[in-house]
Order: structure tokens, then C-alpha cells, then sequence
């Protein structure tokens, strides 16, 4: 009964009209709501994504790519920003970078290409002696790691001529071979060469040498006074002429920056002998002589005497003489010396140190040859404050011998 009803309902115009009606308003509302949908592409690095959505809000058309947006990603739209036709929506995405500085580490997330372009946009500046571990125009990844040493001057001081250099750090050695500047064996820089260098740091080089000076130096000769019995008394004579000796002195010289800072003695080289003077003191009494009478008046033959050469023979009062005296010993490198080692007369101590005594001239003349008990022989070369009347003082190789002599009394002979 039914499928009749429903075959006379199907064959009723009316109905079938009412139906088509039906179906075409339904399709023209299914293609208005197509057509009502926007265009909206989606683009991520080399990717492109197009859909037709009725999201509303940028936020809504990621949700509905299932596309999260990470805080330091770049988009090119708000995520509030109402959705149009035909929008284009840019979505970059972080790399996270970790940079070093000066060994000072930090993370930065950037959105852009290169290293020389994420440098620009964090605003770190490089001068053109900073050192980068990776090139400038190295593309962005994710966990790239960029190391950056910046440079410091630092002020070379070598030998008085300055100047300033560009350096990332290491040692004052390792600036030093950098800059090829080269180290003698005797030359000192300051701060050592294995300090670590910091910025405003003075690096000041101190060359050093030694050179040898070789000096010629006149020594003087000695004056002997010796008393003649045939030259009357008071009388002086000069009986031979005394000459300078020439010594030559080797000097060891140090320079510092080519300026003498200390000479040291090293060598002494007798080239002549310094002769001595002798000089006759004279003894002789003068005995009164018998008036003569004058036989002959204004002549004047006998008012004017002639010249007489006398030839005179020196002695020496002490020769052959044995005397007993105090005797002291002394070395030439004394507290209270000189440090040059040489006697009243001149005479190298250091280069020459046994047979030389010191004595009081007035008692044994400079120059005689002696024989001293206990020492050997030995020439009076030397004199000293405290060395008057019957003391002599015997020159010993070191201080030790000189300190260990003591004072003793000996018996001293006069050769010559």
C-alpha cells in the first residue's frame, strides 16, 4: 500500500518540481560556500604550501596546517592579523647559534643567512684584526658555533724604538716570533717571554752585549833615592832618567742599548817596562878649604874658574844590609782597595801577584830587590798608610793567605 502511495507521490509533478528545486538550492550553496573560502600560501624556506580555508585569523590557518610558530621564528604576519584572499603568509624559522667571545660564551637565535649578516644584526662589530673561526659569508644552521677572538694593541719597546701592534693574546713569546723579532742570547725583555699578554700591555726589550776595550795606559816610573858619600850634602844629582812603562788593559765592556753600563778588567799585557829614576842624595861633609894667596892681582886668568865634570859612583846605604822588622801581609782585592790591583808604583798585582812587599821608602827604597824570612825574594813595589819605619807588608796570592799570615817579626836582607 505504501510503495504505491510513494509511486503515485513520484509521478506527481508537483513533487518532482519541489525536488529539483531542492537539490539545485543545495548545490548553489554548497558552491557558495566553496566559492566563500580564501586562498591563503604558506611558505617556509623553499617550500610552498596553498589552501582554501574560512580560518579567520593567521593563528587558525597554522592550527589547521598543524604548524607551531617558535619565539624567535620570523612571520611575516601577526597571528591575530584577520585572513584575506590571496594573502601570502612567510614563516622563517630560528637556528640557534652559540658564539664565543674572548672564550665568553652566549646563545643567539637568528633568522638570518649568513654569519656576516647575523653579526651585523646582533650588532657585534669586528675591526679588521679580530680573528673569526668561520667565514663571514658561511650560511646559517642550526648549532653553528662562531668563535671570536678580539683584538688588543700592545706597545713593543725594542732598544728605545716603540711601536704599537694588533694581537688576539698568547705569550709575549708567541707576539715576539709573530712579528719576527729576534731574541740574543744575552738580550732580557720584561714582562717574561711566557706571560700571557693583555690589552694596553708594554713589552720592553733590553739588548745586551759585551765587547772588549782594549786600552793603553802610561805607567809611571819610580823615583829611587839613593845617598852618594862623593856628592856634597844637600846636593841632588839625577843620575838616570826614568822612563813610563805602557801597559795595555783588556776590558770586558756590557752594553745596554748600546750605552756602557759596567767594564771589568779581564787582562793586563806589560809592552814596556817602566824604567826608574834614580836620583844620589848627597852625604858628603864639606871640609873648609886653606886661602891661597893672591900672587897675581887683576888678572883676570884667575878671577874666573873653569868647569869641572866630576864623575860620581851611586851607592846605597842599606845594600848588604839584614834588618829585623815587622811583617804584616795584605792581597790586593781588600775591603778598602780599588778593585784595580795595582801598587804605589804602577805595578799589576793581579796579573803579577807573588814577590812584591810593601815598605816605608824612607827606610828601604821603592825598587830594591829583598829577601824576606819566610817569604823569599821580593821587590819593594808598593808603600801604605800604615806601613812606617822598620814594617813591611808581603803581597799573598788571595785573602785567605793574606788573613791567615798574621804579624810576625823577620829578618829581612837587602840584595841590591
Amino acid at each position: 500500500m505504501k510503495r504505491l502511495k510513494f509511486s503515485r507521490l513520484l509521478s506527481n509533478k508537483d513533487f518532482i518540481y519541489a525536488l529539483t528545486l531542492l537539490a539545485f538550492i543545495g548545490f548553489i550553496s554548497f558552491s557558495f560556500y566553496e566559492l566563500s573560502k580564501a586562498e591563503v600560501t604558506y611558505a617556509q624556506d623553499d617550500e610552498i604550501t596553498t589552501v582554501r580555508t574560512h580560518a579567520k585569523t593567521v593563528e587558525d590557518v597554522l592550527n589547521e596546517l598543524e604548524i607551531s610558530v617558535g619565539e624567535h621564528d620570523d612571520l611575516s604576519h601577526r597571528l591575530d592579523d584577520l585572513v584575506t584572499s590571496d594573502m601570502e603568509i612567510e614563516h622563517t624559522i630560528a637556528n640557534q647559534i652559540i658564539v664565543s667571545i674572548d672564550g665568553e660564551e652566549e646563545t643567539y637565535y637568528t633568522t638570518t643567512n649568513t654569519v656576516e649578516a647575523f653579526l651585523e644584526d646582533q650588532g657585534i662589530e669586528l675591526t679588521d684584526n679580530d680573528q673569526v673561526s668561520v667565514a663571514l659569508d658561511t650560511k646559517v644552521d642550526e648549532n653553528l658555533q662562531i668563535g671570536i677572538e678580539k683584538a688588543f694593541k700592545v706597545t713593543i719597546n725594542d732598544a728605545g724604538e716603540k711601536k704599537q701592534v694588533w694581537t688576539t693574546g698568547g705569550s709575549v713569546e708567541d707576539l715576539l716570533n709573530e712579528h719576527n723579532i729576534k731574541m740574543n742570547e744575552l738580550d732580557k725583555v720584561e714582562p717574561k717571554t711566557t706571560t700571557l699578554l693583555s690589552e694596553n700591555a708594554d713589552i720592553n726589550i733590553t739588548r745586551i752585549e759585551k765587547i772588549t776595550d782594549v786600552v793603553e795606559e802610561e805607567q809611571d816610573f819610580p823615583v829611587v833615592k839613593r845617598n852618594d858619600d862623593s856628592l856634597d850634602k844637600g846636593k841632588e844629582e839625577v843620575v838616570s832618567s826614568g822612563e813610563p812603562g805602557l801597559i795595555e788593559k783588556h776590558y770586558e765592556v756590557v752594553l745596554e742599548n748600546g750605552e756602557e753600563v759596567s767594564r771589568e778588567l779581564v787582562k793586563e799585557e806589560v809592552k814596556k817596562e817602566s824604567k826608574e829614576k834614580i836620583v844620589a842624595i848627597g852625604t858628603k861633609e864639606n871640609q873648609p878649604q886653606p886661602t891661597k894667596p893672591n900672587t897675581k892681582s887683576n888678572s883676570s886668568s884667575n878671577t874666573s874658574s873653569s868647569s869641572e865634570v866630576v864623575s860620581r859612583s851611586g851607592g846605597n846605604e842599606t845594600e848588604g844590609k839584614t834588618l829585623y822588622m815587622k811583617a804584616t801581609a795584605y792581597n790586593w782585592d781588600c775591603a778598602t782597595c780599588d778593585g784595580r790591583g795595582l801598587t804605589a808604583t804602577g805595578y799589576n798585582l793581579k796579573a803579577n801577584p807573588n814577590g812584591v812587599v810593601a815598605v816605608d821608602p824612607s827606610v828601604i827604597p821603592l825598587g830594591t830587590k829583598v829577601w824576606v824570612e819566610g817569604y823569599g825574594y821580593a821587590i819593594a813595589r808598593d808603600t801604605g798608610g800604615n806601613i812606617k819605619g822598620n814594617k813591611i807588608d808581603l803581597h799573598m796570592p788571595t785573602r785567605q793567605k793574606a788573613a791567615s799570615y798574621g804579624m810576625k817579626t823577620v829578618q829581612v836582607k837587602i840584595i841590591e
